[in-house]
């Protein structure tokens, strides 16, 4: 017998799933921030060789880069525990997700920093620029402006890679399609929408992330 398509069973619980969605976005801001941040610091030490931060920043990033994000959720949520370190599902949610993507923003950002041409520095030494603004405006700023997509794509990769977080009870996206296909079984159906609201929320976030760094990181309103 042919299979017969039924999507108002996953449209009834439209409010489900933007709930979820919502989720998404709430729990991708709350990782890029900080993680970006983290990436920043340990460029900074990476690029410029700050010991001993240098050298843990490399420990770090390797660790992260070379273990999967599930394990190291899991490692946060149900290994911290043992060491009297107890966190909700949303809060290792987060924090596992500003480790992730603070790794790979570390590489990314040295990329930049490590791509300012030495005359740069040397045209803000004979203006008087002093350590401060020629970090913030010779250095740090263009080195995110070279590196901006990049940094932007991480965040993506970070913001599906949340689906994981629904092993944990992190009320997602995934975790109300899963929870709606447990009530309807209409699987195909379901994570066919849910499919489709990844495709919308990383198009959606990809393009305000593009203006926002047109805006402000490189300065070139488009």
């Amino acid at each position: 017998m042919a299979y017969q398509f039924d999507f108002a069973p996953v449209f009834e619980n439209a409010d489900l799933l933007l709930q979820g969605a919502a989720a998404t976005l709430g729990l991708t801001a709350a990782g890029a921030v900080p993680g970006i941040a983290l990436g920043i610091a340990g460029a900074i030490c990476r690029a410029w060789r700050i010991q001993p931060f240098a050298a843990l920043f490399g420990v770090y990033v390797e660790a992260i880069r070379n273990t999967p994000f599930l394990v190291q959720l899991f490692f946060i949520f149900f290994g911290l525990p043992s060491l009297g370190v107890k966190l909700s599902g949303w809060e290792a949610s987060i924090l596992a997700m500003v480790i992730n993507l603070g790794a790979y923003s570390t590489e990314i950002v040295r990329a930049g920093i490590e791509a300012t041409p030495r005359g740069q520095l040397e045209a803000a030494a004979s203006l008087a620029l002093s350590r401060a603004q020629t970090f913030l405006y010779v250095v740090l700023r263009p080195a995110l402006a070279r590196v901006w997509p990049a940094l932007v794509s991480q965040v993506i990769i970070v913001m599906l890679g949340s689906a994981v977080c629904s092993q944990i009870a992190a009320e997602e996206l995934t975790f109300a399609a899963n929870f709606i296909q447990s009530r309807n079984f209409r699987a195909f159906e379901t994570f066919f929408v849910a499919t489709a609201a990844y495709f919308v929320l990383a198009l959606l976030v990809r393009q305000a992330l593009m203006r926002f760094g047109q805006r402000v990181v490189v300065g070139r309103p488009r």
